[in-house]
């Protein structure tokens, strides 16, 4: 029997509100679901585990963390009782060895992880092991980490990194549905464009490249999962699971590598 290799996206998860919409962004990672082979274990490398030093969750059983503040209660009843992957969580330590990443049962998992896995699989029965960002470091960083992490396309498994390509908290409006802002939407599609056409060394850059890309990263917690998945990319090609912007400034891009 052909084993399984690993299946990698980017997704932008966006507002906690979708958690529990049924909007076009949730059909879709739905819809994109469906089709998923069943992995042994999520790996999921989260923007809202900022550290010093990389870190790895090796709990048997993940703590569910709520970051998140002043949304509507029944958001924080959402229950997602995953297991962990220990095992998982220390074969990637020693891939990382060089980087002195570590374990750690301090975290478990935050929203950047459950907030897509309650679409992508709501049984919550597939263990979760997720890897923090070590916010000292430069975005060249994280693209020589996700490097390291080559040796799991090989293994039966889901690498998501999860975050926002455009991400402007500032200027955010708490209406979903909001037009969207043109410099999100020029600076969304300039990405994109860059996505497909395989510009990583230009994308590790781009946070420093003017005060467009500024505006569109303020911070880089959201911007950096996207380089470790990109990091992983050989000759495989770029598809969209979604593509558009949430409350203006969003950008809810969503995308996998279609396995040749």
């Amino acid at each position: 029997m052909k084993r399984t290799k690993a299946t990698i996206a980017f997704i932008g998860h966006g507002s906690p509100l979708n958690i529990l919409a049924n909007n076009k962004y949730t059909q879709d990672l739905r819809a994109w679901s469906r089709g998923l082979p069943r992995p042994e274990a999520v790996i999921v490398i989260s923007a809202h585990w900022q550290t010093r030093g990389t870190f790895v969750s090796c709990q048997n059983q993940p703590r569910q963390v709520y970051d998140f503040y002043g949304f509507p209660e029944e958001l924080y009843q959402v229950a997602y009782p995953c297991p962990g992957a220990p095992e998982w969580a220390k074969k990637i330590v020693k891939l990382l060895k060089a980087h002195k990443v570590e374990c750690s049962e301090e975290w478990g998992i935050d929203h950047a992880a459950w907030a897509v896995l309650t679409h992508v699989f709501p049984h919550a029965d597939i263990p979760v092991v997720e890897i923090s960002l070590d916010m000292t470091q430069a975005p060249a960083y994280h693209y020589a980490l996700g490097r390291a992490l080559q040796p799991l396309k090989e293994e039966p498994c889901l690498i998501i990194g999860s975050g926002n390509m455009v991400h402007n908290l500032g200027d955010i409006s708490w209406e979903e549905h909001s037009p969207e802002m043109p410099w999100a939407r020029k600076l969304a599609f300039q990405l994109r464009t860059m996505i497909t056409e395989h510009q990583h060394q230009a994308l590790t850059t781009f946070p420093d490249s003017g005060l467009e890309a500024r505006r569109g990263m303020p911070t880089l917690d959201h911007y950096l999962p996207m380089l470790y998945t990109l990091a992983l990319q050989e000759r495989e090609s770029i598809a969209f699971i979604h593509q558009g912007l949430q409350n203006g400034s969003i950008s809810m891009d969503s995308f996998y590598f279609k396995n040749e």
